[in-house]
């Protein structure tokens, strides 16, 4: 089992959890796992099938798209960490 660390900026659809265990073999599994727990949660992650492209997923210090994406391995006791990217401002 897997853990997921949730930004503090979703914990509202988890409840107020700051930390989820998940189930799955791969990153995509955990996540869909994640989903199933917490459905109010997939609007914020996915787009359709997809995982959106501001939502930046780590394990450890890793960034999964620099491993497998979705498809990257997971081991028992492995933490996964939520990053969603941050944009916008002004040059006011």
């Amino acid at each position: 089992m897997a853990t997921i660390k949730i930004p503090t900026p979703l914990r509202t659809y988890t409840g107020g959890s700051a930390e989820i265990s998940v189930n799955g073999d791969t990153v995509g599994a955990a996540l869909s796992d994640l989903v199933k727990q917490h459905p109010d949660l997939r609007p914020h992650l996915y787009n359709g099938d997809e995982l959106r492209n501001f939502v930046n997923v780590f394990i450890g210090d890793e960034d999964i798209r620099y491993r497998d994406g979705l498809d990257t391995s997971l081991e028992p006791g492995d933490s996964l960490r939520i990053i969603p990217s941050i944009a916008g401002g002004s040059a006011a």
